[in-house]
């Protein structure tokens, strides 16, 4: 496979399609195929649209607009009791759901293109955790890992499936059902948690925090330099199942347009990085992303 040569006409490098313009499925498919054969190392950043074939729901519709009710922000989880009583008793309800989800045939598949095919590297925007369950290598969880607390005072860093016992301990008759909704969290009325316990840091008394980047907090600095430069060092970005509504995702489609490194997006739904793209297939990552493992398994 060569190299490809950025800012520089490539044979069968898909070029970007007008706004608006769409191509058949299968056509489009081929193309993306063929583009990825002329690449060595590719850089994937992957979306909710990757997890959500795996049970786990996704903040977003098909046209990007928000679904259910705002995320917690971080500044409210720092300054407010009440605000970290709803998002324990939340959590409570919905973690199970993220610790029982498995990788689905997505995941799967870019383990075999990480393994026989151009991918190189993941970058998700997922706080599941099933991209490095499934195999995939190198993995770099940009918004951290659900299974995973953190104490916002002395750092110290616990499972997630500890803490659930811990929460069911100081909470014995606290009982509720909601529907499940994203990131381990859950639908509750608003009554539901008061009077609900949240357990300090075992080792300080701290605050404890699940070990993700909550909206309104910022990527950790080495994270973000150690994606960079694995975009940096790659031949293409291949996004999938985002909707790159937020700059922590987007802002690699727009470093990466700048760099001359052609961008591929795969899913469903509208994404802000549509016409930037080099290529645009629409489809199932559970669809097409086994298709593709299978055609690289095939190349001699």
């Amino acid at each position: 496979m060569s190299r490809v040569h950025r800012g520089v006409s490539t044979p069968g490098l898909a070029r970007a399609e007008p706004p608006g313009a769409t191509a058949p499925d299968s056509s489009a498919f081929e193309r993306l195929f063929h583009s990825l054969q002329h690449c060595r190392r590719v850089l994937v950043l992957t979306g909710a649209g990757c997890s959500t074939e795996s049970g786990i729901p996704d903040y977003r519709a098909t046209d990007g607009a928000w679904k259910g009710r705002r995320p917690m922000q971080f500044a409210d989880y720092l300054r407010s009791e009440a605000m970290r009583r709803r998002y324990w008793a939340r959590s409570m309800v919905g973690w199970p759901v993220v610790a029982a989800a498995q990788p689905n045939p997505g995941h799967r598949a870019l383990v075999e293109l990480q393994r026989q095919g151009p991918v190189e590297r993941l970058i998700s925007q997922n706080v599941d955790g099933l991209h490095s369950r499934a195999g995939n290598r190198d993995v770099i969880d940009l918004h951290g890992r659900l299974d995973r607390v953190v104490c916002l005072d002395c750092g110290a860093l616990g499972e997630r499936r500890d803490y659930q016992h811990r929460l069911q301990d100081l909470n014995p008759a606290w009982q509720s059902a909601g529907e499940t909704a994203p990131d381990g969290d859950a639908d509750l009325p608003d009554t539901a948690y008061r009077g609900f316990r949240v357990p300090d840091c075992e080792r300080c008394g701290g605050l404890i925090k699940p070990d993700v980047v909550f909206f309104g907090e910022n990527v950790p600095k080495p994270r973000v330099t150690e994606a960079f430069q694995a975009l940096d060092d790659a031949d293409a970005l291949l996004v999938v199942g985002s909707s790159l509504m937020v700059w922590s995702g987007y802002r690699f489609v727009r470093r990466a347009r700048a760099q001359g490194i052609p961008v591929f997006i795969l899913g469903l739904g509208k994404t802000r990085g549509d016409a930037e793209a080099s290529l645009r297939v629409r489809g199932r990552c559970g669809d097409i992303l086994p298709r593709l493992a299978e055609r690289f398994s095939a190349v001699p």
